[in-house]
């Protein structure tokens, strides 16, 4: 089988699937990159991946490649790239996935809605798929008419790395919980949340540390804000740091808050969190929590736009530590059983010989691993569907 994944670069979210992809398949595997790597990237050090690997077809230097691909390849996966690669692919009825975050991240908007229609809709055929890499594109596309019934569970696969689970929490074993927030600081990752978590945890005299990573226009607004309350006892702003390094915090952290909104439209941050065993609680309006976390299970569901339901988790976690490690430990085995690189490229795989057999792939869709079919929710229920009995609580 010769699959092309075509995207605009390689990056390192990418490059874990990708290196399995070329293990399973050798030459029969290409990543065709449409455009060169930005150069504010190299600036903040990043490899050109686009350079490294030889499995890599740089359209904009073989743009014959590129085509031939494209129309050539058993299967394509086709992500930010242009259309122009698979239109006569498309034309000749071959096998093609799709692969979206949502669409209607800021909410519906009436030129977005027509364009998916005339795009998606009325030009691909009954053989391409969608690869959902937000647990939101289902719905995003089918509103839209577009993929119904061929929306499959996706997402990003950074590396997962395996531990010692007794030294993994050996690491946690803090004297006072220590509590984690990595991210940009933008209005929609909403890190003043953790400010006021701070805020009354103090003033209800718990034992904790507070650490955020990352850098953005909120840094000096969250600065001033500690301040305000006096809180840089418990509240320490860490700023920018390489990845490996906040995979070190995340090791020692006991638990990880993520609490973006619906801007959000994967998180890779949550995929590396439960691999690293944090305590998860995590905003449902997040694209990546959804299929990621069972609640209760392998961490916490709060519900976006209550406060009062983040801060009463926050408790439950600080007064029960046997729940935390239960947590953690149920999270890092959902990274490494199923949301990985090495699973997903294999059930990908047995997902194309299905389709291309003409063999119905209809799998549970209430199991949350990749590949299995997304089913189609309405947003303002998906809170509920979360932390709901969905069947799959012991798929973690």
């Amino acid at each position: 089988m010769k699959v092309t994944f075509f995207s605009n670069f390689l990056n390192h979210h990418q490059l874990p699937f990708c290196l399995e992809m070329q293990k399973k398949l050798g030459d029969n595997f290409k990543f065709v990159a449409t455009e060169e790597i930005p150069s504010d990237r190299i600036k903040l050090g990043y490899d050109d991946m686009n350079c490294l690997y030889d499995f890599v077809v740089r359209s904009y230097e073989n743009e014959q490649e590129a085509y031939s691909l494209g129309l050539k390849s058993d299967v394509v996966i086709i992500g930010s790239a242009p259309t122009k690669y698979i239109e006569e692919r498309i034309k000749n009825k071959k096998l093609t996935f799709r692969y979206s975050e949502r669409i209607h991240k800021d909410g519906f908007k009436i030129k977005n809605y027509l364009s998916l229609i005339k795009h998606y809709t009325l030009k691909e055929n009954k053989n391409v798929y969608l690869l959902c890499s937000s647990a939101y594109s289902t719905y995003d596309f089918n509103i839209s008419f577009a993929y119904i019934g061929k929306c499959y569970k996706w997402g990003y696969f950074p590396e997962v790395k395996k531990y010692n689970l007794k030294e993994l929490f050996k690491k946690k074993n803090n004297k006072v919980d220590e509590i984690l927030w990595v991210g940009r600081f933008l209005n929609w990752k909403h890190p003043e949340k953790v400010i006021e978590i701070a805020r009354k945890l103090k003033e209800e005299n718990y034992k904790f540390n507070v650490k955020m990573i990352g850098i953005g226009p909120m840094f000096d607004e969250i600065a001033d804000l500690i301040n305000k309350y006096n809180l840089s006892d418990v509240v320490k702003l860490l700023g920018s740091i390489n990845n490996k390094e906040v995979r070190v915090y995340m090791e020692k952290a006991n638990i990880y808050l993520f609490t973006s909104d619906y801007n959000e439209g994967w998180g890779a941050v949550l995929n590396e969190s439960m691999n690293s065993g944090c305590a998860v609680i995590s905003s449902h309006a997040i694209g990546a929590t959804p299929f990621l976390i069972n609640n209760n299970r392998n961490g916490l569901v709060y519900k976006d736009e209550s406060f009062d339901d983040l801060y009463f988790k926050v408790k439950l976690l600080i007064n029960n530590r046997k729940l935390q490690t239960e947590l953690g430990i149920n999270a890092y085995k959902t990274m490494i059983n199923y949301w990985n690189a090495e699973y997903a490229s294999k059930e990908f795989l047995k997902l194309c010989n299905n389709l291309l057999k003409n063999k119905k792939s209809d799998k549970n869709s209430n199991i949350n691993k990749p590949c299995t079919k997304a089913k189609f929710i309405l947003q303002c229920r998906m809170y509920d569907y979360i932390v709901g009995d969905r069947n799959d609580k012991k798929d973690y």
